[in-house]
């Protein structure tokens, strides 16, 4: 748990304090809310431990400094119970930081959280990041991060031994994984293992492919069951991911390797010599389980997976962390506004997460491959974010997960899509 403590300052002089950070993103401070800036610490409940929590506070650290308010931070692994827990027995933290926007929106439903200034945020956020912590049009979250999945890990010395260019389109990615093959190489590697998340990572595949085959109206219609969960589009997207993960040639240790090799691992074979394979997508969160030593540009880099159908754009998946705000306190809406700022993003843009912000410029990033992942972020045509992660619970991390499994196991598209399909919650046809 985090403590930053500085001096108190008077009431007064705190509250104009905040009204003056305030002012970075133009929105108004809430004088009137039931209490008043500067007489009470802020709670944090979130999921970020270790690093991730050291990067969260640098960026809270201005707002103490400048407001002299106490701001406790509680990190926890078992984030999702105990926030439910801790909003229905009466005792919320001021703020909680999500992993993804399903759970905080079903507490903005049943009237748990404090709405925020749309019109304020609508110079820092693209729509779609707005649309995304919304409930009828009322904004209720802000975005801290956002985690880049459409991302192609590659090893730039490897590729230039080898005589490999990167590819723009899926036609060339696809023959470049022939070329692969020809040479006597392995393309793709591919880890599913997760502990109890076991297959998120083909879901990740299965999106990826469904948002660039069909495009981001009929991705949409799917995440939102307007469409059933085996519509002929999603089987056409599986059946695509398929051909790749179900080719022993093109895939480390084939469907076998790719459900029982842990996610962590799989982009370790990048950098052995000789590789062990040349290709691995994976979200930007991957760079925590690389190897120590890598030099960005050198022996490690990224481009974006390209896009399938030239109508579709190039799209980018995506997931990320939100915060959201229970209690109507002036210094927790200080601190929401204040974490909406582009200071605040620039802190972690250099901690090296990346944000969707949009007033942070990619100077902020430390490095190339860093700048390199919010490049994809910033120059895509469309965004959307993981599907799963909007989905009931009972599919997205639980029947979707097996089935990307048993659908690498062997069994047929049709069969695993439609008892996903037959999974989903009646209660929200």
């Amino acid at each position: 748990m985090w403590h930053l403590r500085f001096g108190k300052l008077s009431h007064a002089a705190a509250k104009v304090l905040v009204l003056a950070g305030c002012s970075g993103l133009a929105i108004a401070c809430n004088p009137q809310s039931s209490d008043t800036v500067g007489s009470e610490t802020i709670t944090i409940l979130g999921t970020l431990t270790g690093n991730g929590e050291e990067k969260l506070m640098a960026a809270i650290a201005p707002f103490t400094e400048e407001t002299g308010i106490e701001v406790i931070y509680e990190g926890t692994d078992a984030f999702t119970t105990l926030i439910s827990v801790r909003v229905d027995s009466g005792d919320a933290p001021d703020i909680a930081l999500f992993p993804q926007p399903g759970l905080m929106l079903e507490f903005a439903e049943r009237g748990d959280l404090v709405p925020q200034d749309r019109a304020a945020m609508e110079s820092a956020y693209a729509p779609y990041w707005l649309d995304l912590a919304s409930v009828n049009g009322d904004l209720y979250g802000v975005w801290m991060r956002a985690d880049v999945k459409s991302l192609v890990w590659y090893n730039p010395s490897a590729f230039e031994a080898a005589d490999y260019r990167v590819p723009t389109t899926w036609e060339e990615l696809m023959a470049l994984g022939e070329q692969m093959v020809a040479d006597g190489n392995t393309p793709w590697c591919i880890g599913m293992e997760s502990g109890n998340a076991t297959g998120w990572v083909g879901t990740d595949w299965l999106e990826e492919i469904l948002l660039r085959q069909a495009g981001p109206d009929v991705y949409d219609d799917w995440v939102n069951h307007d469409i059933p969960f085996n519509h002929p589009a999603v089987e056409a997207a599986l059946t695509t991911f398929g051909d790749i993960v179900l080719d022993p040639d093109l895939v480390r240790g084939g469907p076998t390797g790719a459900i029982s090799i842990p996610f962590g691992d799989s982009p370790s074979a990048l950098f052995s010599e000789p590789p062990g394979c040349y290709l691995h997508r994976q979200a930007s969160f991957i760079t925590d389980f690389l190897p120590s030593g890598l030099e960005p540009g050198n022996t490690v880099d990224v481009f974006g997976l390209p896009p399938i159908d030239a109508t579709a754009g190039s799209p980018v998946l995506v997931g990320g962390i939100v915060y959201a705000q229970f209690n109507d306190t002036s210094a927790a809406t200080a601190l929401m506004q204040h974490l909406a700022t582009a200071q605040a993003h620039e802190i972690w843009a250099g901690e090296g997460y990346i944000t969707p912000h949009q007033q942070v410029a990619l100077e902020a990033y430390p490095d190339d491959l860093i700048r390199n992942q919010a490049a994809v972020l910033q120059q895509a045509d469309v965004i959307r974010f993981d599907g799963s992660d909007l989905m009931p619970g009972a599919v997205g991390t639980g029947t979707f997960w097996t089935g990307m499994v048993d659908y690498v196991g062997g069994t047929d598209a049709a069969t695993v899509l439609t008892a996903i399909e037959a999974s989903w919650p009646a209660s929200e046809q």
